[in-house]
């Protein structure tokens, strides 16, 4: 993986001189290669940040790969043990993409773009569940109250059709943390808003948004951030749950 700080410096080189932005080399997974329900995981293995197989991923691999969105390392550390959670093999040190199919580990139902593990496929895009989210998305921004809509109305979705419904402990941070990821390493930490055409092209074509003009954040990713971005959206969840109480 020594090649990755490499393939990262021609990528985003042009954003110092100013340059519309090169697009990353990409292809879709092949025979034998292995995907999740994690659209972004998927994309850095589709540009070979993480090995295109998706499999056998280390620690340092998900250094390497986080440091692509420039998250920290103490929460790509994070990142790391969670997923390693889901490889059955006992005492195991790496993961592979499609561990992170088992469900309610990291998987949990509701989700923005894959079905419930109820219904057979948890870890296939879904662009009939997809269109559901990102109908909520009415404007050229994503912010956090539209991005907790659509997060919610695939919760309800869920809870209506699925009878092993499930977003108990640490599934329902899990599923709060889907919302907030995309706002925090896509758009504005501050803000909290994120451009949605990039984020409809990250989901739907599995491919960091280069072309749209995305690059790299300037500032880096931390634990705190994402715990805070997690925190605005649940807020921003009360919030639309209360109004709709009302």
């Amino acid at each position: 993986m020594k090649f990755i700080p490499l393939v990262l410096s021609a990528a985003f080189a042009n954003a110092l001189s100013r340059e519309p932005p090169h697009p990353l080399p990409w292809s879709p997974p092949g025979p034998g290669d292995v995907r999740s329900p994690c659209p972004v995981l998927n994309a850095l293995a589709n540009h070979d940040i993480l090995q295109h197989d998706g499999k056998d991923i280390t620690q340092q691999d998900t250094l390497h790969a986080m440091d692509a969105l420039h998250v920290e390392k103490g929460l790509s550390d994070i990142l790391f043990t969670a997923a390693l959670k889901t490889n059955p093999t006992p005492n195991a040190t790496t993961f592979s993409l499609n561990d992170l199919n088992r469900h309610n580990i990291i998987e949990h139902d509701g989700s923005l773009s894959r079905g419930d593990f109820y219904f057979g496929d948890n870890h296939s895009f879904n662009q009939t569940l997809f269109d559901q989210a990102r109908s909520h998305w009415t404007g050229p921004t994503i912010d956090l109250h539209t991005g907790a809509e659509a997060r919610l109305a695939r919760i309800k979705t869920s809870m209506a059709t699925n009878p092993t419904f499930d977003l108990s402990g640490t599934r329902l941070r899990f599923s709060y943390a889907q919302t907030a990821t995309y706002i925090l390493v896509f758009g504005d930490k501050v803000s909290g808003t994120v451009n949605k055409s990039w984020i409809e092209y990250l989901f739907e074509k599995e491919r960091l948004p280069v072309e749209l003009g995305w690059e790299k954040r300037e500032s880096s990713i931390s634990t705190a951030d994402l715990d805070n971005m997690i925190a605005r959206v649940m807020e921003a969840t009360r919030e639309i749950e209360t109004s709709q109480e009302a």
